[in-house]
């Protein structure tokens, strides 16, 4: 078993494929709860359909990233009670324009907000390092954290795919911070 990375209050640790059904039940909890407001009710229901599909390819890409250095990584957050409460993924940079590194996601349940959870999980996907990220438009709260630490929008936009109903989406960065 990995040994967590942090303890208290929730422990953080990296997933594993044995990880990856909670993984995704918590991502999609937390798109659920992210995007209630923003998401038109056939977004939600997709992905509640696709759980089973989501978790193989969460698991083959947890394998993958195993076997493969260099890879995006994942981390999954647990509270007291060892239920999952948060995840993140991180690794090198997807966009043509953005070889760096590549913030994928953070996505921490309500239950959490304002516990330094997201901060913990920022700091261990990401540490000090430049990095970028995408954040779907009218997620202010989001936009508030990541400007907390030093992100800035680096005026590239774009809409999102059909899964995502094509909303606009904007990208930010940081500068190295050590």
């Amino acid at each position: 078993m990995t040994q967590p990375l942090l303890t208290l209050p929730y422990v953080i640790r990296p997933a594993t494929a044995d990880d990856a059904e909670a993984y995704v039940r918590t991502h999609v909890a937390g798109l659920h709860e992210t995007y209630e407001h923003i998401m038109p009710p056939e977004y939600h229901a997709y992905y509640d359909a696709e759980l089973p599909h989501l978790i193989a390819r969460r698991r083959a890409a947890f394998e993958e990233a195993a076997r493969t250095p260099g890879s995006a990584r994942s981390w999954l957050a647990f509270d007291d009670d060892g239920g999952p409460v948060a995840i993140a993924t991180s690794g090198p940079g997807r966009d043509e324009d953005r070889p760096d590194f590549e913030l994928h996601h953070i996505y921490t349940l309500r239950s959490t907000h304002g516990s330094g959870l997201g901060q913990r999980l920022l700091d261990t996907a990401i540490g000090a390092r430049a990095a970028y990220l995408w954040i779907l438009n009218g997620n202010p709260r989001a936009e508030r954290f990541y400007v907390r630490n030093g992100f800035a929008p680096d005026g590239t936009s774009m809409l999102c795919g059909p899964t995502w109903h094509h909303r606009p989406m904007f990208r930010m960065h940081r500068l190295d911070r050590e």
